[in-house]
């Protein structure tokens, strides 16, 4: 077969590009933060089930496989609306109306992805041995847990999740959607973290109040996954915070910033915790054997 023709290639990628735009997510930093955060938190039994899982490519740390599901979204075409939701322009989530994907496929969004790859992993250790593989499902898990935590993916259809909303980052020109996904962690760990991301990880963590932990756990006592309070929750804070005040055309600077920057590091926190939360509950074979009739997650 001949090679394809340069303009053909170009075609390609062009179109490819266009395909996965709203598939953008948390950039590789704030994957990075996210699962650096739920490490610490593994019980030992999900921490041995996590090394048995990893590709020899991580180097023994889930973290480094965190972006991995925007690496391969030209690859996985169909996983693309797995990385968000849409609402129609509505400051609440329903799953039943909004978690699909663009030929109406319920399931298809970044909730039922985090839901149906907890149900996978559940088969860990299963006898005879899972068909599925189990080490992608791991590192599309990581990654949705943390892409349901920024606000804009759980956001409004007609925007595209704030893409298509052109603002000024102080002086660079950029879509709101990246702002939140990349500038504002650029921002604040620049101006907080000494440019360091193992310093910002060490931040939040030292931030990290018992409290905190408790309540963000709060759902786990009746579900395995609770990817549908998430997402009510993202979808209020794009609301109430990612919208406000970033209408097409404005220069959002320090007002947005300094008002901004603590839900996101907040969110960073709470998908790490709730990440450790979701594996330890899959991977602790003896506390799920006795709630073995508790639901894996809400039908709403």
């Amino acid at each position: 077969m001949a090679a394809p023709r340069p303009q053909k290639l170009l075609l390609l990628l062009v179109v490819s590009l266009l395909a996965a735009r709203r598939a953008a997510a948390w950039g590789k930093e704030g994957h990075i933060i996210t699962c650096k955060i739920a490490e610490k938190y593994l019980s030992e039994e999900a921490a041995a089930a996590v090394q048995e899982l990893l590709p020899a490519a991580a180097g023994g740390e889930l973290s480094t496989m965190c972006p991995w599901a925007d690496t391969v979204r030209f690859r996985y075409h169909w996983a693309s609306p797995l990385h968000y939701a849409n609402t129609p322009g509505v400051c609440n989530f329903k799953n039943t109306r909004d978690c699909h994907n663009s030929k109406g496929v319920q399931g298809m969004c970044v909730i039922g992805a985090i839901n149906n790859y907890t149900t996978q992993l559940l088969t860990h250790g299963d006898s005879p041995k899972s068909s599925w593989n189990l080490t992608e499902s791991l590192m599309f898990l990581a990654h949705f847990v943390g892409d349901v935590h920024q606000p804009l993916h759980v956001a409004f259809e007609e925007d595209e999740g704030g893409n298509n909303i052109n603002i000024r980052w102080y002086k660079r020109k950029e879509n709101l959607h990246h702002t939140w996904d990349v500038s504002i962690i650029e921002t604040v760990m620049k101006k907080l973290y000494n440019k360091t991301l193992d310093t910002m990880v060490e931040g939040l963590n030292a931030n990290l109040q018992t409290d905190d932990i408790s309540q963000w756990e709060d759902c786990a006592k009746t579900k395995t996954t609770c990817a549908n309070d998430y997402a009510v929750e993202s979808v209020g804070l794009a609301c109430k915070y990612a919208y406000k005040d970033a209408e097409e055309g404005t220069v959002l600077g320090d007002e947005y910033y300094n008002s901004r920057y603590p839900i996101v590091e907040q969110r960073l926190a709470q998908g790490g915790i709730r990440l450790a939360l979701i594996l330890n509950r899959i991977f602790d074979k003896t506390n799920r054997k006795a709630e073995a009739t508790m639901p894996l997650y809400a039908a709403q």
